[in-house]
């Protein structure tokens, strides 16, 4: 990574950056969730009735979301991370990354947990709007699963980084910042 520019990150800026970039991205990432293959609904199916499952599911979805920002916070804030993660596109592929990591972990351990135990042996649920079991269903899923995991780490690193003042090189050139 670049070591074009030094910034200092302050307790406000981080954790500040860690909720409103959790949110926001978790805002974003539930859009495509939501629209793409109603999977905040089903992620609430797995905590409530069916008919609460859309407003449950994007209340643990934005929750969890935050909670997600606060550990980025925590780890990009690290001091041999910084010496790493000098300026805005750092900021936007970490986010990417972190994306990355926790929709693999979501994906790969977390949510098979949960579908166990609400007792779903099989996507597509009655949500998914692809008809039938099988193949199909389960790759639109796992697709629209990953594209809103990597849509949550760019919009977290974007948000982050800009909280904290570090504008992209472009706008840095045309726009004095402090």
């Amino acid at each position: 990574m670049s070591a074009s520019t030094t910034h200092d990150l302050d307790g406000v800026g981080v954790w500040g950056g860690g909720v409103t970039g959790g949110l926001v991205a978790g805002i974003a990432m539930g859009l495509v969730l939501h629209f793409g293959g109603d999977q905040i609904e089903l992620l609430g199916g797995l905590a409530v009735e069916p008919e609460l499952a859309v407003g449950a599911g994007w209340a643990i979805h934005l929750m969890i979301s935050i909670a997600f920002g606060l550990v980025f916070a925590a780890i990009v804030s690290q001091g041999w991370i910084q010496q790493q993660v000098t300026d805005f596109s750092d900021y936007v592929i970490a986010g990417l990354a972190f994306g990355a990591i926790i929709g693999l972990f979501a994906g790969g351990v977390v949510f098979p947990i949960a579908m166990e135990r609400a007792g779903v042996a099989a996507l597509p649920m009655p949500f998914l709007p692809v008809p039938g079991p099988g193949p199909t269903a389960e790759l639109v899923s796992a697709l629209v699963f990953g594209l809103g995991h990597l849509v949550y780490g760019l919009v977290l690193g974007t948000v982050f980084a800009t909280i904290n003042g570090i504008a992209p090189r472009g706008v840095r050139e045309r726009v004095p910042v402090r």
